[in-house]
């Protein structure tokens, strides 16, 4: 019994964060309405002193599209992704690589899947960190560490 209660945790854990096979986006499987962990998502940014500037409404887009396309498959249940930046964080950024604007507005994905509306994926992209340079590295890493952190507020 302890064991199987064991095995059941760390199976949860395993599902709870995954990082894509090629190590470029986590996603955090949540048990809750995509209502409910959007708004999570939102007071979790809003938690870091930040806005939600924009809402990109994926899934309503891939849905108004799909007839046009000749697609069929639905992709998603609902589908946002959530933009907003860190002033602070988005000039040491910038100032260690210009370039580096590209990575902004920073943004995380909230979705959920057809077959199954009770879980909430929500997901970012990794920062380069380990393509970084030296002077980049330590700004990127700080993008991601926000993240996780507005993803793992959101989660609980």
């Amino acid at each position: 019994m302890f064991r199987t209660l064991i095995a059941a945790i760390i199976g949860l854990l395993a599902i709870a964060q995954e990082v894509s096979a090629d190590g470029a986006v986590v996603v955090r499987a949540i048990e809750g309405s995509f209502e409910e962990i959007r708004e999570r998502v939102v007071f979790a940014v809003e938690g870091q002193g930040l806005v939600v500037d924009h809402t990109a409404r994926v899934g309503t887009m891939l849905k108004r599209t799909a007839k046009d396309l000749g697609e069929t498959t639905e992709v998603f249940g609902e589908a946002e992704v959530l933009h907003f930046c860190s002033a602070l964080v988005s000039r040491r950024m910038v100032e260690a690589d210009p370039g580096l604007l590209a990575f902004c507005p920073y943004g995380i994905a909230v979705y959920t899947l057809p077959e199954d509306p009770n879980t909430t994926f929500v997901s970012y992209r990794r920062m380069p960190a380990t393509l970084a340079t030296p002077s980049q590295r330590p700004v990127l890493e700080r993008v991601e560490s926000l993240l996780e952190t507005i993803v793992e507020e959101a989660s609980m």
